[in-house]
């Protein structure tokens, strides 16, 4: 591919539909590798572009939800909770898979809202939905931002094998671990840009 044929190179950024469909992987077939509780591990093989066969390994999601939820003190609702992959605890906002019978990712961030912190929240907004890892994976993040939180009393509890802590921090406190690299969950970093963000407006 030359210069002048490559998108980046061309006046306008945003590939037409044209320029999507001359990269279009057709997939010839489907393995299923792995079915999990909730993720599935296929290889599809692929025609290319230019004709040849190639494998895509990819992992299936149902998607999920994660809510930046604040107080009436300006503060950030987290939990702390023990991550197998990184063998460590990280420092994250309150998130968690849609289920099934999830008619929406609002649902599902409700949920896992209650049952991880005990908190309900008066007032929702839909923020975006992000692909995480759309090299490999199909999973996708919608984010809310909730307020008005209050206790719930009698709220469901966690899931029986989910063991975790609930915090508040303050923007100085989530800025100080962001600076020290405490916080490398990317949909708490994603809450830190967008509290920034949202504090820059207020200044303005």
């Amino acid at each position: 591919m030359t210069k002048e044929e490559h998108v980046f190179y061309k006046n306008d950024l945003i590939a037409s539909k044209t320029d999507d469909e001359k990269f279009y992987e057709k997939t010839l077939k489907r393995e299923q590798i792995f079915k999990g509780k909730f993720l599935d591990v296929v290889i599809d093989t692929v025609t290319l572009p230019n004709g040849k066969e190639s494998t895509r390994e990819l992992v299936l999601h149902p998607g999920a939800g994660a809510v930046i939820a604040f107080n009436d003190q300006d503060q950030l609702l987290v939990v702390k909770q023990f991550r197998k992959p990184f063998d460590k605890c990280l420092i994250e906002i309150p998130a968690g898979k849609k289920d099934p019978e999830d008619a929406s990712p609002l649902v599902t961030v409700k949920r896992e809202l209650e049952e991880e912190t005990h908190y309900i929240a008066d007032r929702w907004k839909e923020l975006r939905t992000t692909a995480l890892t759309c090299g490999y994976s199909n999973e996708l993040l919608t984010f809310y931002e909730a307020s008005g939180l209050h206790l719930k009393e009698g709220s469901k509890a966690a899931d029986e094998d989910e063991f975790l802590d609930v915090g508040w921090l303050t923007y100085d406190q989530l800025h100080q671990l962001m600076v020290d690299g405490v916080i490398i969950d990317n949909k708490t970093q994603f809450a830190y840009d967008y509290w920034t963000n949202k504090r820059l407006r207020v200044q303005k």
